[in-house]
């Protein structure tokens, strides 16, 4: 799945990135940043695995949703306490709306990816 891969990039590149976060935001905005863009990636990997269960598969994928959304808020506080330049911030926050579009797509065509 395309967005399977756009999420992982997205994780992976926020890794990056948070590693030049102050060490006295290593418990709070580091964490919490690398936490829910880890999980879009990992609860695309339970959706698929529920695909048996339409209902089961697009309450992952909207639990992917909010994560992707708690995301673009910590990229935001990021920019705002100048953690993160703004032009990174918005290439990350574009990746993420990105992904978030292709999660829409997929719930309004879940039937197309359910298994029969």
């Amino acid at each position: 799945m395309e967005v399977y891969q756009a999420a992982f990039e997205a994780a992976m590149e926020i890794f990056e990135v948070s590693k030049k976060f102050p060490v006295e935001e290593r418990y709070s905005l580091t964490d919490q940043i690398r936490r829910s863009s880890r999980s879009v990636y990992a609860n695309l990997g339970e959706a698929w695995r529920k695909r048996r269960y339409e209902a089961a598969f697009i309450a992952k994928i909207s639990d992917c949703q909010a994560e992707a959304t708690e995301t673009q808020i910590w990229l935001e506080f990021a920019v705002k306490c100048q953690y993160l330049d703004p032009e990174t911030g918005r290439h990350l926050y574009c990746m993420y709306d990105k992904v978030l579009g292709q999660l829409v797509n997929i719930i309004k065509n879940s039937s197309h990816w359910i298994i029969k």
